[in-house]
């Protein structure tokens, strides 16, 4: 059996097979802000939070995933998108921004209705629980989000209305028939060329069906050259970069107004002023990133929603949703004078065992089992490390016991248990330094130092796997300085050898520091549990920042 393979078996506080850290009395003073220092020019990695007097909160920073489709539990795509939206979450509050993470569920449509039906509810009900069934696999998977809305919340249909309103006034909402092929599935019209052999959607492999309604319209193509000139003066507007380059073209193609009306579904808001037609669900459900933005309780309005920190600093979404939020949306947003978010991160799609997953081919993957099986840490981090974030990835259970066993065991474990062990064994769990600077090491503190940066570096570049790589390279130098300063021999030695000895462990215990804080994003509760085994507390890991210089 492979070293960790019990950190896989089932969640555990140990780190490695067999082993247990012990606790010990932290070499690092109680009072965070002069311990936390690494490297001779003293560059502050993390420090306490701020005081009670410091200056009024920056600008927020909204990060939204999709509100999710409640016609089924949630499965590991977006389970996908929630992990990655909460480790950059984390991270920006690392660096002390007022972040608004929101997440939720989008409850309206025809696909629901006769999801509800299905299960024997009424669509209410049917919402109630698969809503409910996303915040507890939330729950489990440490996702701490600041908001989470509803599109069957008041709020959110107070704020539709008065969307609608402003954009109706601007004169783009027309009335009109509309006839050609609509896929149930995507609740979308298709254009014929978009479509595979028998009308199939591309997308979900069903033949859209003939359907021809008298539906409220809004003027999309009125905003083709606007959106050109967004995407021309902000690149960043879509990325990764190849995303940009579909959106370009599908409008250089030539925009289409498109349906926002449904005159054949009853659950949904209805439109102002018609009541026989409810509004197009995603026309709806976009709208759900603002009215999140409303504290429960407070008078539902467009105007004090956009003032609680629109516009977004990123959506993240999957790349089949990028038309909705880098095409439609952005022009809805012109229409109705407000403005557009500053990016729209597609990423891609999740296969299993190099196919693609399907109830049909009994491969699905449920992230509720992957949790119960092998714990919150282990899944976000081979999602996170293993797939590089906007292009598809694949999961295989060979591979994912693999990665986590070598890396978060066998790498992070064997390190602290090493030293932990070292610590007990040669000074009774305690260390004689009261700071880091009594030891030495400039070469090492320096390369630490420096992949401390590139992390944060590739945290802000959205460049998830590649962090956990460099976090892993930190485990590594640690791993590699134990073994070449062998300070179980100079223990032996005792003496000036034996004083070295304990230097060098308070460096491997200040790298076992940086470590918790660096991969805290991605492993937030492994973090927490070494953060704890090095003598400080909950509360202290808590409101720890990572400043740069």
């Amino acid at each position: 059996m492979a070293a960790g393979r019990a950190f896989l078996g089932a969640p555990c506080s140990s780190l490695a097979a067999g082993a247990r850290c012990l606790a010990f009395a932290s070499p690092l003073p109680r009072n965070l802000t002069p311990a936390l220092r690494c490297g001779v020019r003293g560059r502050c990695i993390a420090s306490a939070s701020s005081s009670p007097d410091s200056p009024p909160l920056p600008e927020p920073y909204v990060l939204t995933t999709p509100l999710y489709y409640v016609n089924a539990p949630p499965h590991m795509g977006s389970a996908y998108t929630t992990i990655a939206a909460d480790a950059i979450a984390r991270f920006q509050r690392l660096l002390e921004k007022n972040v608004i993470f929101i997440t939720g569920t989008d409850e309206h449509g025809e696909k629901i209705s006769a999801s509800a039906e299905a299960s024997g509810r009424n669509p209410k009900e049917h919402c109630d629980a698969i809503s409910s069934s996303y915040r507890t696999l939330w729950a489990d998977l440490d996702i701490e989000y600041d908001k989470f809305i509803r599109t069957t919340d008041r709020k959110h249909e107070a704020v539709v209305n008065e969307f609608y309103s402003r954009v109706l006034n601007n004169g783009d909402i027309y009335r009109a028939d509309y006839e050609g092929l609509y896929c149930v599935s995507c609740e979308e019209y298709k254009d014929e060329k978009e479509l595979l052999e028998n009308n199939c959607c591309p997308v979900h492999l069903k033949p859209c069906v003939e359907r021809k309604e008298d539906n409220y319209f809004f003027a999309l193509s009125k905003y083709q050259h606007k959106l050109e000139e967004l995407l021309t003066r902000n690149p960043d507007f879509v990325r990764p970069s190849y995303r940009l380059n579909e959106v370009q073209g599908w409008i250089k193609s030539g925009l289409r107004d498109f349906s926002i009306s449904r005159a054949s579904v009853e659950w949904g808001i209805p439109v102002p002023n018609d009541t026989k037609q409810t509004i197009y669900v995603w026309f709806d459900a976009l709208l759900g990133y603002i009215s999140a933005l409303l504290d429960d309780g407070e008078q539902a309005s467009l105007q004090q929603a956009v003032d609680h920190g629109w516009p977004a600093s990123l959506h993240l979404i999957g790349k089949d949703i990028l038309r909705f939020h880098a095409v439609y949306w952005p022009a809805m947003l012109m229409s109705a004078g407000l403005s557009v978010p500053d990016t729209v991160f597609g990423h891609g799609f999740l296969t299993k065992d190099g196919m693609k997953m399907g109830k049909s081919l009994g491969n699905t993957l449920e992230p509720k089992d992957l949790v119960e099986r092998f714990g919150a840490d282990a899944v976000r981090y081979f999602f996170l490390r293993e797939v590089e974030f906007g292009n598809d990835g694949d999961y295989s259970e060979e591979r994912f016991i693999n990665i986590v066993n070598a890396h978060l065991a066998n790498t992070i474990g064997n390190l602290l248990n090493r030293t932990l062990g070292l610590l007990k064994k040669n000074c009774k769990s305690v260390l004689a330094f009261d700071s880091i600077a009594a030891a030495d090491g400039g070469l090492f503190r320096n390369k630490i130092e420096n992949l401390v940066d590139k992390a944060k570096h590739q945290y802000e570049n959205l460049l998830l796997s590649s962090a956990c790589e460099t976090v892993l390279e930190i485990g590594d130098l640690g791993n590699l300085y134990i073994d070449e300063q062998a300070p179980w021999s100079c223990f032996k030695q005792g003496g000036e050898s034996a004083e070295k000895a304990a230097k060098d462990l308070v460096l491997i215990l200040e790298t076992m520091r940086i470590i918790a804080i660096t991969l805290s994003p991605i492993t937030p509760s492994l973090s927490l549990r070494i953060y704890t085994q090095l003598g400080f507390t909950e509360d202290q890991f808590r409101v720890l920042r990572w400043l740069c210089h």
